[in-house]
């Protein structure tokens, strides 16, 4: 399995993980609570976790290919709901 990483920087990290978690919710097996999320894509899972001032974001994909497609996804996403912000979304292999 592939992973990365990224924390992004936001004292905004609950509606984030609130915003991205609904938007997907409509065609794909989503879970959510307060302060942590997942959402299972068919090329992978993320994983999210609001901090007070970041939102932490753990990609897994079974193949590279499928990894930089997954981070594409969620990185443009963040960037479209957090165009006032314009956070910075760094990935981190492990």
């Amino acid at each position: 399995m592939k992973i990365s990483e990224s924390r992004v920087e936001t004292p905004n990290a609950g509606r984030f993980l609130a915003q991205l978690c609904k938007h997907f919710a409509h065609k794909l097996p989503v879970e959510l609570d307060d302060t942590v999320g997942s959402i299972v894509f068919t090329i992978g899972i993320c994983r999210l976790e609001a901090q007070p001032a970041a939102l932490l974001l753990r990609c897994e994909s079974p193949d590279a290919a499928e990894l930089d497609q997954l981070q594409t996804v969620i990185t443009d996403h963040v960037a479209r709901f957090g165009w006032r912000e314009a956070p910075d979304i760094l990935w981190s292999s492990r």
